[in-house]
């Protein structure tokens, strides 16, 4: 096996992870909290969960299928050429997976972080073992356990861009928009039957564990840059979440070294590296395309309405140049946007003129059949400065 230099680490980053391709396609990544409908709080084994699906059959349009730690359900789509084809796609798989699960009493919710059980360890995987561990180890026990057993997201998928100039430009647009896209989408007020006086709890969630794999990559006021260098610093400045064996029970947790301390004594491989960087979860993080991870779970019908938000903003010219101006004096509230959503009068600000952009824009795209939706959202939270945290807080 080969043995990394930090050329390597940076080469591999820059081919790979920052793969230049022209913009259009998109996919979905939605998370969901599995409950049983005769007692929402009740534990559902993903046994339970799994058990129902096989038996449905395979999803129509082949959505992957996983388990996150807690028992939450995940359906990843494919990369779709477009909007339309993503949401029809993956709204039959959605649609294929809840009746399977009603036929066991079990139903889908959609929230940021679960609102009503505490979070319980279910992974056999040695992955969440270990990444327990390694949160145990470092200090972050418990929000480790919480991101892990109780969060819920809908993350983007979209393309790096067609050159690397073209690719920064959607690098740092994507991370100025984060702090909007938490507010206008803020869904997780309460965890575990109580409430947190958060909007996102969340993104704070996120924010309390080890900031060395959690925070942005991109910080405003940086300048341009080049995102494959700074992803390679980042993955370099990271620890070791763990090392792997061929036995589950020979893992390592938290060996005790960063990345590039790991570099330094000539042991990782191309694999190491692969597998380093699947441990890392900044907000937008680079796979060979760009994956927005800080929007919360959603309930129906609203899931698609970030997908189709986010990708009109990044793909369209003319939306990602409104974007840019309306996210640039917000760009870094990722605190704010927590913590008050759509009432910090900048976030508010900013998420109209972003979905005023978006509206415009989805028609250019083709995505006309999504515009009611979007419209309906926007009427019913963004120009009242208000998101779904807000109706929970108040039910």
């Amino acid at each position: 096996m080969t043995r990394l230099t930090v050329d390597d680490v940076y080469r591999y980053i820059r081919g790979v992870c920052f793969k230049n391709g022209p913009p259009g396609r998109v996919g979905a990544e939605t998370e969901w909290f599995v409950l049983d409908a005769a007692d929402p709080a009740a534990l559902v084994a993903p046994s339970r969960t799994r058990a129902l699906l096989d038996a449905a059959g395979p999803l129509p349009n082949g959505a992957k299928v996983t388990y996150e730690p807690g028992g939450q359900l995940e359906l990843s789509s494919a990369p779709y050429p477009g909007l339309v084809p993503l949401h029809e796609a993956l709204s039959a798989d959605l649609d294929h997976a809840r009746r399977a699960l009603a036929e066991g009493g079990l139903v889908l919710a959609g929230h940021g972080v679960d609102p009503v059980r505490p979070p319980v360890f279910q992974a056999e995987h040695p992955r969440y073992a270990c990444m327990r561990g390694y949160f145990d180890s470092s200090g972050f026990a418990d929000a480790g356990i919480a991101m892990m057993c109780s969060t819920a997201s809908v993350q983007v998928c979209l393309d790096i861009g067609a050159d690397p100039a073209g690719a920064a430009r959607r690098w740092r647009l994507a991370h100025a928009l984060g702090p909007v896209l938490v507010a206008a989408f803020a869904n997780s007020p309460l965890r575990a039957g109580r409430r947190t006086g958060l909007r996102s709890t969340r993104q704070a969630v996120w924010a309390e564990l080890d900031p060395r794999r959690t925070l942005p990559v991109h910080e405003p006021g940086n300048g341009g840059g080049d995102p494959a260098e700074a992803w390679t610093r980042y993955a370099l400045d990271a620890r070791v979440m763990m090392l792997r064996a061929e036995s589950g029970e020979d893992w390592v947790a938290d060996p005790g070294m960063t990345f590039g301390e790991w570099v330094g004594k000539g042991e990782p491989g191309l694999a190491d590296l692969e597998y380093h960087l699947s441990t890392l979860f900044p907000p937008v993080r680079p796979r060979g395309w760009l994956e927005l991870r800080m929007i919360d779970a959603l309930p129906d019908p609203y899931w698609p309405v970030p997908v189709a938000v986010a990708t009109a903003l990044l793909d369209d010219p003319r939306a990602a140049a409104a974007a840019e101006e309306a996210a640039e004096p917000v760009a870094g509230r990722w605190a704010e946007a927590a913590r008050c959503g759509l009432t910090d009068p900048p976030l508010a600000a900013a998420a109209r003129a972003c979905f005023t952009a978006a509206l415009e824009a989805l028609p250019r795209l083709g995505a006309d059949a999504l515009v009611p939706l979007v419209g309906e959202y926007a009427r019913r939270y963004v120009e009242r400065g208000r998101c779904p945290a807000d109706e929970e807080m108040h039910r």
